[in-house]
């Protein structure tokens, strides 16, 4: 790969295309946070603030200053999003909550641990650079709750989508691969480096089929065992691609060049079955047996799928140097980039039909999320620097 123009590309589109579009349509200057109800041009929909968004732009304005450059304005930003986070963000029993006001009155109470893991991830990129001893706490105190809860039997707090009880799904250990991987970076704490170890090897061992097909299934039963019918077989291809990075980013602290080269084979099985062959890009879903696909929205084309595989593919050309990750980058960078960029903006349209025509129906949360695609920039020109 030409790590010379890919670092130079992206952080250019960076710092010149995508980090204004967000400094002028969504920082919210005078509450904290970030504004993310909008279209895909930057149009204000609603002042509504679901709280992943503000974990996850936490995150990246924290990254910014951390990874890319040390700006005040970065920092600021920041800095206004973790008070907002820490003043309206959670109930009296520490759970973060879903949706606020702009000004941070609760609209929607605690429904999603997906928003207290985003809390969690922000603010330990954000301490890296603020040293705030206080955020931290409340994001260790917040971890160690994570983890106690998704063990409970009751436990359904996965909103916006809905889980049956008797589920297991792979989101819960996949995004505490990486938060705990963070935090045990951010911290030298021995108990969240062995959660790591664990969540990391759940996914591996759990949730990969890698004696059949090397795919990640979505939904296991409470056991870890496998599902009857569709919902067993389910797979959404950049979950797993995602999944795969997030265990390399641990495996390579670790390592374990032996993961590294199962999560490997995972991420380049979930391309090969995932592409579609007569108008390109990524499904979101797919069925593992070749039935037809449990999980709705099947045949649409979302940004954050590929944007997770364009970093997994310019990692793993690092760490293994296999040349099928730079035919596959050449190959999902060159679709992404005439289906999703925006001209004059710098970022990405969120959602496509199969066909890789614009669309504005709902997939998930009602917002232009400010999280995938910087996210992935901004890895990928620190990895190329």
């Amino acid at each position: 790969m030409d790590r010379t123009r890919i670092h130079r590309t992206y952080r250019d589109r960076l710092l010149n295309g995508i980090v204004p579009f967000w400094w002028r349509h969504g920082v919210d200057r005078t509450h904290g946070g970030v504004l993310s109800s909008m279209t895909e041009d930057g149009a204000l929909l609603s002042e509504d603030k679901y709280l992943w968004s503000q974990g996850r732009w936490a995150w990246v304005a924290s990254a910014l200053y951390n990874r890319i450059e040390a700006r005040p304005e970065f920092l600021e930003s920041a800095r206004q999003t973790v008070e907002f986070l820490l003043a309206h963000g959670r109930d009296e029993q520490g759970r973060w909550v879903y949706r606020t006001t702009r000004e941070g009155r609760v609209l929607e109470g605690h429904t999603s641990i997906y928003a207290d893991c985003f809390a969690v991830y922000g603010i330990s990129e954000y301490y890296r650079a603020s040293h705030d001893r206080q955020a931290l706490e409340v994001a260790l105190n917040t971890f160690h709750r994570v983890a106690r809860r998704v063990e409970e039997e009751d436990f359904d707090e996965v909103a916006p989508y809905r889980l049956p009880r008797g589920r297991r799904p792979h989101a819960v250990p996949m995004i505490l691969t990486e938060v705990a991987n963070e935090l045990a970076q951010t911290t030298g704490d021995a108990a969240i480096e062995r959660a790591a170890d664990d969540y990391a090897m759940r996914v591996m061992d759990r949730f990969v089929r890698s004696e059949r097909d090397h795919l990640v299934l979505e939904f296991l039963d409470r056991a870890y065992q496998p599902l009857p019918g569709t919902e067993g077989s389910a797979v959404m291809p950049g979950h797993g691609i995602e999944s795969m990075w997030f265990v390399l980013h641990w495996a390579r602290r670790r390592g374990r060049e032996d993961v590294i080269r199962r999560a490997a084979a995972v991420v380049k099985r979930q391309l090969e079955v995932s592409w579609d062959a007569e108008y390109g890009g990524i499904y979101l879903a797919i069925d593992a047996d070749g039935n037809s696909p449990f999980l709705a929205n099947a045949e649409k084309k979302v940004w954050w799928p590929h944007t997770e595989a364009l970093y997994a593919l310019l990692l793993l050309n690092q760490l293994t140097g296999e040349p099928w990750c730079e035919e596959w980058f050449q190959r999902v960078e060159e679709w992404s980039l005439r289906h999703f960029a925006m001209p004059h903006t710098g970022e990405w349209r969120q959602r496509l039909d199969r066909r890789g025509e614009p669309i504005t129906e709902l997939i998930a949360l009602p917002v232009k999320d400010p999280f995938h695609l910087p996210r992935a920039v901004i890895l990928m020109a620190q990895l190329t620097a």
